[in-house]
């Protein structure tokens, strides 16, 4: 808890104290000084407090009016600083809650290359999840404020409104991100949001769900570079597992994310070793050094081959993609990073 909210909560259960004491003084003092009944006594220590106006139940004597006197004294100083105690601490909340946002926002603004997901549903969160243990930055648009908790409680910096609006697209660093996953349950806003994001980042790589194949199209005609069906992609999935149910098995237990578990890797050529320098597949003698397979290759278009000759140059600005156990992709990463430093 934040120690300023800790400071005026404890100075709230002084003021509420105080309040009690000073209304049980005032009802056993008009109950046994002026002799009224319980009710009455409460009654009139509760009007004498709040200071309403209205008369006394019963006339009172010169010992009941100097107690009145000081009863409404100390109840005027010990109601007036609950008041001002109770009202500090909601201003004092609010203020904690901007500082917070503040502190969020000024975060964000220090990301580039990062992910921007829209929307925190089902899809959303399973994608921040990935992220997540991919340990990628990333930023979450979100425009319903209940679910605003649910992105505390999962650590997720995030920014509450619509991602239909640039404004909202420009907090979340779109203009600086290298990814932009949109995964609301609409296709249609999933259509203006694309075009948005790509109007923003003509460089971003824009990804996209869609509930309805006919939105497919659009879709990448707007902007996305990949359109993603759940429910499509779920149906060949079960399909699969009954036509080829072994190698399924053997593909969902390949780790791609995360710390400890990865078995497939896309290494950038440049990590690799000065691309300056053109090289083969075999002259990086991944297998021998560190017990990885190369088991495709990107070129500098985007186009893959699969199970690619050891002969094939490797060009600047492409990738290999690797296959191996979790302790290999890490002495893989570890063994060419010193051998790039001392290059």
């Amino acid at each position: 808890m934040n120690p300023l909210v800790r400071l005026f909560r404890s100075r709230i259960y002084t003021a509420l104290i105080l309040l009690v004491f000073i209304m049980l003084i005032g009802v056993f003092g008009y109950r046994f000084i002026s002799d009224y009944s319980w009710v009455d006594a409460l009654y009139m220590t509760v009007i004498t407090m709040t200071t309403v106006g209205f008369g006394e139940v019963m006339p009172l004597d010169d010992q009941s009016k100097i107690f009145t006197i000081f009863l409404i004294l100390a109840s005027v100083i010990i109601v007036g600083y609950a008041l001002s105690i109770i009202t500090e601490y909601i201003l004092s909340k609010n203020d904690v809650e901007e500082l917070k946002h503040k502190k969020m926002q000024k975060k964000i603004d220090a990301f580039n290359d990062h992910v921007v997901i829209c929307g925190y549903g089902r899809n959303g969160k399973q994608a921040a999840r990935k992220l997540q243990a991919h340990n990628k930055s990333f930023v979450v648009i979100e425009k319903d404020k209940e679910v605003e908790e649910r992105l505390k409680h999962d650590g997720v910096p995030y920014v509450i409104g619509n991602a239909n609006e640039d404004e909202t697209l420009l907090l979340a660093g779109v203009d600086r991100a290298s990814s932009f996953i949109t995964a609301l349950p609409s296709d249609a806003d999933n259509l203006f949001v694309v075009l948005s994001a790509r109007q923003l980042n003509s460089k971003i790589n824009i990804i996209s769900r869609a509930s309805q194949e006919s939105s497919y199209q659009k879709l990448k005609f707007a902007g996305a570079n990949n359109v993603i069906l759940p429910d499509k992609i779920g149906g060949d999935h079960m399909a699969s597992l009954v036509v080829v149910p072994g190698l399924m098995e053997f593909i969902d237990n390949l780790g791609i994310v995360g710390a400890s578990n990865i078995n497939i890797e896309e290494v950038a050529v440049e990590k690799l070793f000065n691309s300056e320098r053109a090289r083969t597949i075999k002259d990086l003698d991944v297998r021998r050094k560190t017990g990885v397979t190369v088991i495709g290759y990107k070129d500098e278009k985007g186009e893959y081959s699969v199970n690619p000759d050891p002969d094939r140059n490797l060009a600047p600005n492409s990738k290999i993609i690797v296959l191996g156990r979790p302790e290999q992709i890490e002495d893989l990463n570890s063994k060419y990073d010193i051998e790039l430093e001392d290059s």
